[in-house]
């Protein structure tokens, strides 16, 4: 599973941050990494240099092994705070999409054919 943190010109993207990103992601995804390619990160500031309340936005965009990629966005006041938000979306959601293919007995259902 492959990390790429895309950071506007608003978003300090330094190297702690990414390491930071890579081993939160890496974790918390972690009973999916069968199923997902690669994960871009894109952090950015919706306000700019004008500052504000929950200003700071992350969009998680996952890449699925023989599917459609699937996006969630997270708005924040810190960017930590955006990313795990994001991650929690990205878990409820590919719960949602992983766990149609099998029924309640764990087998494989029609849908995953």
């Amino acid at each position: 599973m492959q990390i790429q943190l895309n950071t506007d010109t608003s978003v300090q993207g330094s190297d702690s941050m990414a390491e930071w990103a890579q081993r939160e992601l890496t974790d918390r995804l972690a009973r999916f990494r069968d199923h997902i390619t690669r994960v871009e990160v894109h952090l950015s500031d919706i306000n700019g240099a004008k500052g504000g309340e929950m200003d700071k936005r992350c969009v998680l965009e996952v890449r699925l092994a023989g599917r459609q990629p699937m996006a969630v966005t997270h708005v924040a006041s810190k960017v930590a705070d955006a990313l795990t938000g994001a991650c929690d979306k990205l878990l409820s959601a590919l719960d949602t999409a992983i766990g149609r293919e099998r029924d309640a007995k764990r087998r494989e259902t029609i849908r995953g054919a």
